[in-house]
This record gives structure tokens, sequence and C-alpha cells, in this order.
């Protein structure tokens, strides 16, 4: 979302959550790009990428068995896309608040998953918390990923059940 202090002009300039969509498929459908992310099998590697009308993209390899933990986007709206492998994601069917809170109880029947194989994405809004990661034990996945606005932070969380619980704030300076 844009800052309701944002001008006019940039407002109507920022990307939608549609236009960001489409340039994750466009990106993931790149085999050359895709080819050229090293690939670890120890960790996650990512390279950044120019992102339409001033977001943030990213290019990330997950090794087999890696994944994100439950996170949010610090309010930016985004997109993702699968372009090799095969992504799980667990999502919750809520809008949380995003400030003010420690520890929330949810509610029965908000859990969602989905899996994304290769050429498959999504779209999510400001108040997306989600986790990602790659089920396979033998095969990395590589995904396309693009935020609205750039990053200010990252809200990480711990689950236990039906309770979510706010363990961390991260700041993109600590990303490197």
């Amino acid at each position: 979302m844009s800052s309701p202090l944002a001008s006019p002009s940039a407002r109507a300039s920022a990307p939608s959550a549609a236009r960001l969509l489409d340039f994750v498929n466009r990106t993931a459908a790149d085999a050359a790009l895709v080819a050229s992310l090293p690939l670890d099998p120890q960790g996650r590697t990512w390279m950044r990428l120019n992102g339409p009308g001033g977001s943030e993209a990213w290019l990330i390899a997950w090794p087999p068995g890696s994944g994100t933990g439950w996170h949010d986007h610090g309010g930016s709206h985004g997109a993702f896309a699968t372009a090799a492998g095969e992504l799980t994601e667990q999502s919750l069917a809520a809008q949380l608040p995003t400030e003010g809170w420690k520890t929330l109880e949810l509610a029965d029947g908000v859990d969602r998953e989905r899996r994304l194989s290769g050429g498959h994405g999504r779209a999510f809004g400001p108040h997306h918390v989600h986790q990602v990661f790659n089920e396979s034990q033998d095969r990395h996945a590589v995904s396309v990923h693009a935020y609205h606005p750039p990053l200010p932070l990252m809200r990480r969380y711990s689950r236990t059940g039906q309770v979510l619980r706010l363990e961390q704030v991260e700041l993109p300076e600590e990303w490197t």
C-alpha cells in the first residue's frame, strides 16, 4: 500500500499485485536467468532483480528441505512464482493486525495450503502471513518474488497449534 502522504502520481504509478504477478511469471519463464542462479545444497541463494515500478524483486533457489518459517512482508503487497521444482505455501486466510500484539490465537479454518509447481504463481496483499518451503528431498526449487513498496521490514513468527507468536522484526540491513 502506498502512504497516504504519497502524491497522486506516485500512487498511480505503483505496481499493482496483478502487475507484480505478471512480472514474476514472465521472469520465472526466463530459462537463462533461472539457470544463472548458483545452487547451494546447504542454504538458499538469491539474486536481486529490477522489479517493475520501483518494486523489490528476487530470484531465489531453495535446496531440498529448506523454507522460510512463518513471516509477513512489513505491509508490502507482492507476488511470487515458481520457476523450477515445486514450492509449498502455507498461509492464513485472515487479515491480522500488524502492530500491538505479541501472541494471537487463530480461529479455526484460517489455514490454507497450496503447491506451486514450475510456471505457477500467486499474488498477495499487504497483510499476508505465510511460510514457503521446498518439500523435495532431492531437488532444488527456484522462484521469483516481487514486493511493493520495497520491504521495509519482515516480521518472523513461531506457531504452535492455533497460537501465532511474534518472535522477531528484521530490517533490510540485516539481509546481507
